[in-house]
């Protein structure tokens, strides 16, 4: 699978239903119209397991973004092993470093999780906002330049 951009959704860390992501069984429900089902690794458990949510698009219909360090990845494959292309990807990513299950994390560890969540929502989202500043100054750029060469 590969890396996939941009970073779509623009969701408040804090929001309660975001919040549910932390919780196997939610991020299982995303999985509704995985193209992976059984005798493939990526199964919608598998890919549950390893801290990812279903976020599909009309054109990907296999994107999974981890609910922690939002990464996205797409262009899966039967034999991908969520955990290792996860750890592949993100190997700095505070779920799937993780020692033990959510269920178990002390209140301290569980803030500490949702720490290093909130800095990579501010992250991600700074990135998406000075690519979109970047993108603009260039067309401004290219708009000035043939204006002036208009003038000439």
């Amino acid at each position: 699978c590969m890396y996939s951009e941009p970073f779509r959704y623009n969701m408040n860390v804090m929001q309660g239903e975001y919040i549910k992501m932390y919780f196997y069984k939610n991020r299982l429900d995303t999985f509704s119209g995985w193209p992976f089902q059984e005798g493939c690794v990526c199964t919608p458990e598998n890919m549950a397991k390893a801290g990812f949510l279903h976020t599909p698009t009309d054109n990907s219909p296999d994107v999974a973004q981890c609910f922690v360090c939002y990464k996205e990845l797409e262009g899966w494959e039967p034999e991908d092993d969520p955990v290792k292309e996860h750890k592949s990807h993100s190997p700095s990513c505070a779920f799937i470093n993780l020692k033990k299950d959510v269920e178990e994390l002390t209140v301290e560890e569980f803030i500490r999780l949702q720490k290093e969540r909130q800095k990579s929502y501010i992250s991600k989202r700074c990135s998406q906002i000075i690519e979109k500043f970047e993108g603009a100054a260039k067309n401004t750029r290219a708009e000035v330049v043939k204006s002036a060469m208009d003038e000439e």
